[in-house]
């Protein structure tokens, strides 16, 4: 019976970590979606045609754009390394689990795989993914240096 319920909250808790997983996708959509919606709402304002409305705003708004995009990569960056942290931990607990369990599938694949120390062997992904901020950062960056000067 004890091991009836290991198993049931075993596979509560495999679903949970899955489901996590699908939430950092989704942020990171919902990042990527803003902040790329923030530089075409950007370049509509400060199209030619509207210049000679906008012309003294012009310095206000390039520095507001670039500030709020910094901010935003900046959160999506805490983001992140919070859903890394949360997911790391969940697999530990679901590692701890797996001693008590006939065989231990995750623990089992992340010795295969390194356990991350080894980039030939795994990737971290959230190694990469948080490239993707500074990466997209860099245009906000500029925007925001433009405006100082």
């Amino acid at each position: 019976m004890a091991s009836d319920q290991l198993l049931e909250q075993y596979k509560l808790y495999v679903e949970l970590a899955d489901r996590v997983s699908d939430r950092r996708i989704k942020t990171n959509q919902y990042f990527i979606t803003l902040l790329s919606g923030l530089l075409v709402v950007l370049s509509f304002v400060l199209h030619k045609d509207q210049q000679a409305t906008l012309s003294r705003y012009q310095p206000y708004i390039v520095f507001s754009v670039g500030l709020l995009g910094i901010i935003l990569c900046l959160v999506w960056q805490l983001n992140i390394s919070s859903y890394r942290q949360l997911n790391s931990q969940k697999f530990q607990v679901i590692h701890d689990m797996e001693k008590h369990l006939p065989y231990p599938l995750f623990a089992k694949e992340w010795q295969l795989l390194g356990e991350g120390k080894d980039r030939k062997k795994y990737l971290q992904l959230s190694r990469v993914e948080k490239l993707v901020p500074v990466i997209l950062s860099l245009p906000f960056v500029v925007l925001f240096i433009y405006a100082l000067f």
